[in-house]
């Protein structure tokens, strides 16, 4: 099943248990699919609305950091459940030592010396770790590892 049709019927059962936060999010997202539908002219693939919401769940993750530098924990836990929604979606994400291996693969793979080939390992490690890890954690972990070499 794809992506967006499993985002939908996630949207009709939410909305006959009438939950209103899990409606709210899916209901945006969709509206997000269908704005770069009629951008692109074409429907969407998988991994497109992958990208969709790893956007939506950047803007998440920015405003819960907000929320809590301004004490807002009422904010907070609002965003952190809409989070969760999102997640739902994604596929399994990397853990941390998954991520800290394919970046030592990357680095072995590119040759790299040191810290200003960061540019070179990030577009070789990127593409493996697209839709199941962060990439602002992926390129923390890259410098710490160049930074060591």
């Amino acid at each position: 099943m794809a992506l967006k049709d499993k985002i939908q019927e996630n949207l009709w059962a939410a909305t006959k248990r009438q939950e209103k936060t899990y409606v709210a999010i899916l209901r945006l997202l969709l509206a997000d699919i269908k704005n770069i539908e009629i951008a692109e002219h074409k429907p969407v693939d998988d991994t497109k609305v992958a990208e969709i919401i790893n956007k939506q769940i950047r803007r998440h993750r920015e405003s819960i950091e907000a929320f809590k530098q301004g004490n807002r924990s009422d904010l907070v836990s609002q965003e952190e459940a809409e989070l969760k929604i999102l997640m739902e979606f994604l596929p399994k994400q990397m853990s941390h030592d998954e991520i800290v291996a394919a970046a030592h693969q990357a680095i072995e793979i590119v040759g790299a010396k040191s810290p200003n080939d960061k540019g070179k390992v990030m577009s070789q490690l990127m593409p493996q770790l697209k839709g199941k890890a962060d990439g602002r954690e992926a390129s923390d972990i890259v410098s710490q590892l160049l930074a060591t070499i």
